[in-house]
């Protein structure tokens, strides 16, 4: 799809269905209050600060927490229940050319049966798409008033990264086979080597960030990951950056410097030769 067409599907969300990517809360229907992914107004870090929000304080109770993460979520979103989903959507058509159109790997031609391209323009909107109603099915419930209902469990997502907060371990075993059932006529299915049920106190990442409790007080910080990824691109950038390495000139006494004068054995520029 070109890229004006795709935003003409999401402005055509926007106006028509705003229930997939905006919410007020206390509305219904509408965006669940505790998606962030690609929403107006929303990103990563207001994920954050809502488990923040949830788990923090000595009279929290949600401390079990479902890190769950989706098997190539992109790759196997269901064409058909996406297109179900969207109903009597005026681009409901425009979307279904799209997911359709196939791809060129290799000079070669292959159709695409399902999934979406991850990483283009409407893709992020199928992807809420797909998952809305994904906190009904984890038990989650709301009062008109927009808070939560005592003993049930929170979902946080953002796009196809979400945790739930959950009383017990129990509970949160619970979420995870009802959301299995749930992913299953969307193409969907948890990664089992990636989505595990700990307690806050053994910490938990979730969006680059560490999440743990110490003490009976909630920490967030970068991840270990986090912080790794970005020394590795700093170790590559940055000597990228710094130009050639000057060299010595053959008496050895001065060396080269690009872009600016020449420089001492001693490290100090020389001085500016005069005639």
């Amino acid at each position: 799809m070109h890229r004006n067409g795709a935003r003409r599907v999401w402005r055509e969300a926007a106006r028509k269905r705003p229930g997939f990517i905006q919410h007020e809360p206390g509305t219904s229907p509408g965006g669940p209050p505790y998606s962030y992914g690609f929403r107006p107004g929303r990103g990563c870090h207001d994920a954050i600060v809502a488990i923040h929000t949830i788990a923090s304080g000595k009279l929290a109770k949600r401390l079990w927490a479902l890190d769950a993460d989706l098997q190539s979520a992109f790759d196997r979103l269901s064409h058909d229940h996406i297109l179900a989903s969207l109903g009597a959507f005026p681009a409901r058509g425009l979307v279904r050319q799209w997911l359709k159109a196939g791809v060129i790997e290799d000079g070669a031609f292959a159709p695409t049966s399902e999934g979406a391209p991850q990483g283009a323009v409407a893709s992020p909107l199928l992807m809420n798409v797909a998952l809305h109603g994904m906190e009904q099915a984890a038990g989650v419930r709301y009062y008109r008033n927009g808070d939560a209902a005592p003993g049930c469990p929170l979902l946080v997502r953002y796009a196809d990264d979400l945790i739930a907060l959950c009383h017990t371990r129990q509970q949160a075993e619970q979420v995870q086979a009802r959301l299995a059932g749930w992913l299953e006529p969307r193409g969907l299915a948890f990664n089992q080597d990636k989505t595990k049920i700990t307690h806050l106190d053994q910490g938990v990442d979730f969006l680059g960030f560490e999440i743990r409790r110490f003490g009976g007080k909630l920490l967030t910080k970068p991840s270990k990951d986090a912080l790794r990824q970005i020394r590795n691109r700093l170790s590559a950038e940055v000597p990228a950056r710094r130009g050639p390495t000057p060299t010595r000139s053959p008496g050895g006494s001065t060396r080269s410097s690009p872009g600016g004068p020449p420089i001492t054995g001693s490290g100090c520029p020389a001085s500016p030769i005069t005639g």
